[in-house]
């Protein structure tokens, strides 16, 4: 294992540039959606409809199974049906994130945005420039997010302490600090494999930085965002 952690890999710079071209452009796709959905389910007043029928807490399920089918099914799946996974789920975390709109103010909101773009480029640039295999991280990320969840759901349900939500932001932000070194890390590496040849491959490769990416907004949001009156 240690050898492979410290064996440099020789990159193709065409391949290389393919790969984060196509990956960055769905993953920047799926943002944009986000975004949009998200200002207009908050600004035209829909998000008042949604939450006042309770179908809120249909929409995080309706989340969770698309994410659960684009995940297990992927290998099945057509590009064109990754594709449409892919902005299914960004469209339905846009509707769920119009909440953002309603708790903090929009300066807040823009200003926090670009500040977590700047530390999303750090970071993958950082993944970018390590040409050795940060494999041996995955055992750790899964063990530290399995924390991070457990961790939440007690502080949600038994001890209901602000002090510790607040430790659980700055304990996920570090999380996902990591975990985008090592997904841009990893796909940079895949270049070597044949089948990433293959537009759903750049699909996922794009879900799991669009991911990335809204836990660290998020958590820099919930921490440093400025809340309406």
């Amino acid at each position: 294992m240690e050898e492979d952690f410290n064996q440099e890999v020789i990159i193709d710079k065409d391949t290389e540039n393919k790969i984060f071209g196509k990956t960055f452009l769905w993953m920047f796709l799926g943002l944009l959606g986000t975004a949009i959905v998200a200002a207009y389910t908050y600004y035209s007043g829909l998000f008042i409809d949604i939450i006042g029928n309770g179908y809120f807490s249909l929409l995080l399920i309706l989340e969770l199974v698309v994410v659960l089918v684009f995940s297990l099914l992927f290998k099945k799946l057509s590009p064109t049906a990754v594709g449409i996974l892919y902005f299914l789920y960004s469209m339905i975390n846009g509707v769920t994130l119009c909440t953002v709109f309603a708790v903090f103010e929009l300066s807040s909101i823009v200003y926090l945005f670009v500040v977590s773009s700047l530390i999303f480029a750090v970071l993958g640039f950082m993944g970018y420039k390590t040409n050795k295999d940060l494999s041996s991280w995955s055992s750790y990320i899964t063990v530290f997010l399995i924390a991070g969840i457990i961790l939440s759901l007690i502080n949600l349900f038994i001890i209901k302490s602000s002090g510790f939500d607040l430790f659980l932001d700055w304990f996920v932000l570090a999380l996902f600090f990591g975990i985008t070194i090592y997904d841009i890390n990893k796909i940079k590496m895949l270049q070597s494999d044949p089948n990433f040849a293959n537009e759903k491959v750049y699909i996922y490769c794009a879900m799991q930085l669009y991911l990335d990416f809204i836990n660290i907004f998020l958590r820099i949001l919930s921490i440093f965002g400025r809340e309406k009156d």
